[in-house]
């Protein structure tokens, strides 16, 4: 006669089993996923943009926001680690990372970025002397005017509004609700605004 008792603890064991393999595959999949949408990103593929956009979003807001402390702020800085995303995706090499690292490692840098820039004023020289030498090194520096004349001459080519906002948007420091408060425009409108001319660079330096 089967023992009815045996048989269910014998289902209650392989099921933790079974269940930690699927999540296991799901997890692997999804990894799998987000590389593949990275790279079809550096590609120039917006639907595969969107998609990234879809499935790591949430992620990556909840990394800036417990950085920043502000979900305005971290709205803001989650855009621009997606336009970044956008620019460079062609850097991105799956056999040194996955995906979503590689996205973390963009938000986490922009948020320490925008958290200095908020602090740099409250640095006295002291401070200031025991920060480390981040000073380029004459190759670096070599490439960067390189990069900067062929970002200045795409810049060119952007109508003028569009060129002042993302000059505004990328070198005052200013944040997306502070430009869009001072060009009286709505919020979505400028993010627009921004979005659509960094496409129209994007395609300028890949030429």
């Amino acid at each position: 006669m089967s023992d009815p008792t045996g048989a269910a603890n014998d289902n209650d064991a392989a099921s933790p089993l079974r269940g930690s393999s699927r999540n296991d595959a799901q997890d692997a999949a999804r990894r799998a996923r987000l590389s593949e949408l990275l790279e079809a990103t550096a590609r120039g593929e917006q639907t595969a943009f969107a998609e990234l956009y879809r499935l790591a979003s949430g992620h990556l807001f909840a990394v800036i926001v417990r950085m920043v402390h502000d979900r305005g702020e971290a709205e803001d800085l989650l855009q621009e680690v997606f336009t970044a995303a956008w620019r460079r995706a062609d850097l991105f090499d799956a056999a040194r990372g996955g995906a979503m690292t590689w996205l973390v490692t963009l938000a986490r840098n922009r948020a320490i970025d925008r958290l200095r820039q908020q602090r740099e004023t409250q640095f006295d020289d002291t401070v200031a002397d025991a920060l480390p030498d981040e000073a380029p090194t004459p190759a670096a520096r070599a490439e960067a005017s390189e990069d900067r004349l062929r970002l200045e001459r795409c810049m060119q080519q952007l109508e003028p509004t569009q060129r002042g906002v993302i000059r505004d948007a990328f070198f005052s420091g200013a944040t997306y609700s502070e430009l869009a408060a001072r060009m009286s425009v709505p919020l979505g409108t400028l993010k627009s605004w921004i979005r659509r001319s960094l496409m129209q660079l994007k395609t300028c330096l890949g030429q």
